[in-house]
């Protein structure tokens, strides 16, 4: 797609900020939002230049989950969505960010509710703003709790005794315990957001490309690994094909001479 409408895509050098732009529905999710998704996340795979993404929100929520008013409008047709129509059509979205090598950073302020909690679910990295407020809140309108991901995602972060708390109940996490609970890496002000993120952007692109998308396929590989021989196999496999690179080599000879690395994605 040549252009979007319901998401902004500003390309700072190897750096993509993804901001969701329905500011005045709290960037409420829509048939259009997810077809822009699906499409941003889906070619991911196949750009060499950006190395990192970075989602947010525009105005003063992150995401308030299903726009159920559009949704009950049938101003779209329905989508296919692999059979199971929209329900298949948003889930697809999760998995693209699972399934894309560049590392994604959630910045959250405000309401991230239902299936925009679980695009903070389905990042790398979170950070918090101090208004931020996060629940499953498919449970509040007469549906599981155990959608888009949340069920996988959420107790491999918090443990299942929270997880099956927040789920069970739609209640909502703040910042200060969603931090607790290692569910978000820090808190910040909400105007300090985007240099919160700056400081993980500035680590990320001193590593190797090749190094930075391998570890997080290799994160994706241990989490459901049948055990430690076949998480080591990931990674030694992931070694090998890192070492023959020429960044490789010169990491290593950098290092040597005390310098910072220039590596040039070979």
């Amino acid at each position: 797609m040549s252009e979007y409408e319901t998401i902004v895509i500003e390309k700072r050098g190897q750096v993509d900020w993804l901001t969701l732009n329905r500011p005045e529905a709290l960037n409420a999710i829509t048939t259009p939002m997810v077809t822009e998704l699906r499409d941003y996340f889906g070619g991911l795979a196949e750009d060499k230049e950006t190395r990192i993404v970075v989602m947010r929100g525009a105005g003063r929520a992150f995401c308030a989950g299903l726009d159920i008013k559009a949704s009950q409008s049938k101003t779209y047709e329905l989508p296919f969505g692999g059979g199971m129509g929209f329900q298949g059509y948003l889930a697809e979205v999760y998995i693209r960010m699972r399934r894309c090598p560049q590392p994604i950073i959630s910045l959250v302020q405000g309401p991230a509710c239902g299936g925009g909690f679980s695009f903070v679910l389905a990042s790398d990295i979170r950070v918090a703003g101090e208004s931020a407020r996060m629940n499953a809140a498919f449970i509040r309108i007469g549906l599981s709790a155990c959608d888009m991901g949340s069920s996988y995602f959420l107790p491999r972060l918090v443990g299942t005794s929270v997880a099956s708390e927040l789920m069970l109940t739609g209640r909502f996490i703040n910042a200060e315990r969603a931090l607790a609970t290692n569910l978000v890496s820090e808190v910040v002000p909400d105007d300090q957001l985007e240099a919160a993120a700056q400081s993980y952007i500035d680590e990320m692109l001193t590593t190797s490309p090749m190094g930075l998308r391998l570890t997080k396929e290799g994160l994706n590989m241990a989490i459901d690994a049948a055990g430690l021989e076949a998480a080591m196999a990931i990674e030694n496999r992931n070694q090998l094909m890192c070492s023959k690179t020429s960044d490789a080599k010169e990491g290593m000879m950098a290092f040597i001479e005390k310098r910072e690395p220039n590596y040039t994605g070979n």
